[in-house]
């Protein structure tokens, strides 16, 4: 009696039977292995997919990572597993190439990053932070290497993420009523002057303002409609600090009081009407764009986002993952999404053009229906 062929899930084929029925066997299992989306991932040999499932092949006796260099497997000689200990329960040892029992080498990068973060965050404060050459000697890298290795996994070069350390320290300084200056050169400022030119960037304000608690900082708002329901238009002194929309007036306004708690809000008069007006324009064809100046405030990685979802062009969407890629950092997507999240500049910061990597729509904070609505808006 002829044995039966050993499948890739570990069950047995048909061994016995006909040659016809063992090719249909063959290419039932090649279908079901190639309609998976996971085989997607291993035919590109994704690397973003490692640790969310391993794969087996049944003719080596082998399970690999997602991102394994071996030869591509034919499809009906493949499994898939959730985990380690599944594919070893079902027979199979790890691949010696990929080597799917250890680390990946992107865990091991975020360790090397996460341990570079803490060396930047130990750095004594007015002192200079340890150079890109001294921690790249640290974590056992080329400067090259460490560089590129930090910026996919922080989403920030090491030179940016010491700058948000400094800023961090210093808004920290600056609300325990600490004097300007002191506060200035214990953040690792080497020089005041060279910050004030950059503070209205950092703060929003001037340091002393700051240090008031924005006290002083006055905030024109008006609240309107628009075809997307209730919507809140707020600008300060740089430019339009928030374009919020909603259902309840009364929630937008408490939600711009949140945001600026110790600034002054002023109702809008005639003049601030019409620049209402004009953004509720925006709004109904926002493909035309919005020629207003914009004060727009986050941290460097927020900026980064930012920036690159106002570089999508209108009746185009991109996923979370593709911005991710554009600012440097594929392995940040989930900092992406909580970025589109924080966004208070609806439309003007257009995250409603960001999409799901299946096209579906999701993640909107006003709401999916108005995300659709906008981007039926700039298809027209």
């Amino acid at each position: 009696m002829k044995p039966a062929a050993k499948r890739a899930d570990g069950a047995t084929g048909p061994g016995g039977a006909t040659g016809e029925r063992r090719s249909e066997w063959r290419t039932e299992r090649a279908l079901a292995t190639t309609r998976d989306p996971r085989w997607t991932a291993v035919v590109a040999r994704d690397a973003r997919a490692d640790g969310t499932f391993y794969y087996s092949v049944a003719t080596t006796g082998v399970y690999c990572r997602p991102s394994c260099g071996a030869r591509q497997a034919r499809p009906e000689n493949v499994a898939f597993h959730a985990s380690r200990e599944a594919a070893e329960q079902a027979g199979f040892r790890p691949c010696k190439r990929c080597r799917p029992d250890q680390p990946s080498r992107r865990e091991q990068h975020a360790a090397l990053v996460a341990q570079a973060c803490q060396w930047l965050d130990q750095a004594d404060s007015g002192a200079a932070p340890p150079t890109l050459a001294e921690l790249a000697a640290r974590a056992g890298l080329s400067p090259y290497h460490f560089h590129r290795v930090f910026t996919a996994i922080a989403g920030l070069t090491p030179r940016q993420y010491a700058a948000a350390g400094r800023e961090a320290r210093l808004r920290a300084a600056l609300a325990r009523g600490a004097p300007v200056t002191a506060a200035i050169f214990a953040a690792g400022y080497n020089a005041s002057s060279r910050f004030y030119e950059k503070s209205q960037e950092v703060l929003g304000m001037t340091p002393s303002r700051y240090r008031a608690g924005g006290a002083a900082t006055a905030i024109r708002f008006a609240i309107g409609q628009c075809s997307l329901g209730a919507i809140l238009v707020a600008q300060s002194e740089r430019g339009i600090c928030a374009i919020l929309l909603g259902d309840d007036p009364d929630a937008l306004a408490r939600d711009l009081q949140e945001r600026f708690p110790r600034a002054t809000l002023i109702g809008g008069d005639a003049a601030f009407e019409q620049l209402v007006a004009r953004v509720v324009g925006f709004v109904e064809a926002p493909g035309l764009g919005l020629e207003l100046p914009l004060d727009v405030r986050g941290t460097a990685f927020q900026q980064r986002v930012w920036q690159a979802l106002r570089a999508i062009p209108p009746g185009q969407t991109a996923t979370y993952s593709e911005i991710a890629e554009r600012i440097g950092a594929p392995a940040a997507v989930r900092a992406v999404a909580q970025a589109c999240a924080a966004n208070a500049l609806a439309v003007a910061i257009p995250c409603h053009r960001v999409v799901r990597s299946d096209g579906g729509l999701a993640g909107y904070r006003w709401g999916v229906e108005r995300k659709r609505a906008l981007l039926d808006k700039e298809s027209q």
